[in-house]
């Protein structure tokens, strides 16, 4: 069976995704990496290795593993990773930093099961949503068994804590809900219980609420609390529009810009890059949705067309989640930015969907 022209050009896109960031990561883990690991190169070798080779081993083998197959374990699927949610609290098993409990240690390697859940929560609501029984545009009740599994699983991130993969998995969650077809009646509902349960988790944790006051006033305790996001700002602002050129960001050579291999590296890329290679990046993820758009609207069946829908909202809404937050259009979040930040767990999961997505491209309609 072959790949429709979207697929391959979706294909395409990955591949030049996968590169800038290796690029990118390889000029902002410079200074972090031989700082805390004695090597200039840790960052790019670790992501290589333990991200873009299983990742892409995944993508091949699930873009040849009819979609089909993933709607019939769906379930034990969302079982699994929720399982292993649960691990990251079990000692000697889960694996902490900074005051978060996000990680599996497994000895050579460490994974973050949040990432596993994204992925499996998409196949799950579009096997959920698909059902010839599940009337989503129904009765208020059907909106109950959706707001138990939300909940739950938000329980869980909550506790690690993690609220930028809260809000993610949210609108992944309410966007999926949208595209198969509920009430607008719903939305309101939910996006009232939504926004209040946000609200409330934004002002009851001090850090959070740091992030909300930096957020709204920048210039203000700018040692502290808005130290990270006018960081930011200045490597973006310095960066003009051709850049200070690859490798010559000053905040990561100056140890100025917290995380720059994390949440934090757009501002390298438009430091080094520019306002160009800034716009360059934003296109290319706006190509890979308008590409992963016409492969769910010629998917053959309307699981294939919310999933793919799902995999749109995780990876090119993380996308602009992370830009719009480094950019002091939002309050910090956290999230990396897919393909390009330091992550081995966010790029095989990200990977894994894709290959799905392509699978899903061979069986349109």
């Amino acid at each position: 069976m072959q790949i429709s022209k979207s697929g391959k050009t979706l294909t395409i896109l990955i591949f030049i995704l996968i590169v800038f960031g290796l690029v990118m990561l390889s000029s902002a883990g410079v200074v972090e990496g031989q700082k805390r690991f004695g090597s200039a190169s840790y960052y790019f070798t670790h992501q290589l290795l333990y991200g873009v080779l299983p990742g892409l081993a995944l993508f091949f083998l699930f873009s040849k593993i009819n979609y089909k197959f993933w709607k019939k374990i769906a379930l034990p699927l969302l079982i699994v990773a929720v399982g292993l949610m649960v691990l990251v609290f079990v000692p000697g098993v889960g694996y902490g930093l900074r005051g978060a409990n996000r990680w599996l240690n497994f000895g050579f390697f460490t994974f973050q099961p949040s990432e596993l859940l994204k992925l499996t929560l998409i196949i799950y609501l579009a096997a959920w949503f698909s059902r010839r029984d599940r009337q989503i545009g129904g009765s208020p009740q059907s909106l109950v068994p959706f707001l138990l599994v939300l909940g739950f699983i938000g329980l869980l991130l909550i506790s690690q804590p993690d609220m930028g993969t809260l809000i993610l998995v949210t609108l992944i969650a309410i966007s999926m809900y949208f595209f198969a077809g509920a009430k607008f009646t719903h939305f309101v509902v939910l996006f009232l219980i939504v926004g209040i349960m946000l609200g409330a988790l934004s002002v009851v944790e001090p850090y959070r609420f740091d992030r909300l006051k930096a957020f709204l006033n920048p210039s203000s305790d700018q040692r502290d609390t808005s130290y990270h996001i006018n960081q930011a700002l200045m490597g973006i602002g310095s960066g003009g529009i051709f850049g200070l050129g690859f490798g010559q960001s000053r905040q990561k050579i100056n140890n100025f810009l917290p995380e720059p291999v994390g949440d934090s590296i757009f501002a390298i890329v438009v430091e080094e890059l520019g306002l160009v290679g800034g716009i360059f990046l934003l296109v290319l993820f706006l190509v890979l949705s308008l590409a992963m758009i016409n492969i769910a609207k010629s998917a053959a069946n309307q699981f294939g067309g919310i999933l793919v829908l799902g995999i749109i909202v995780w990876i090119c809404g993380q996308a602009l989640i992370n830009i719009f937050a480094i950019s002091g259009l939002i309050p910090l979040t956290g999230l990396p930015l897919p393909f390009i930040s330091f992550g081995s767990s966010s790029l095989v999961s990200i990977l894994a969907g894709l290959g799905i997505v392509v699978n899903i491209s061979k069986h349109s309609s």
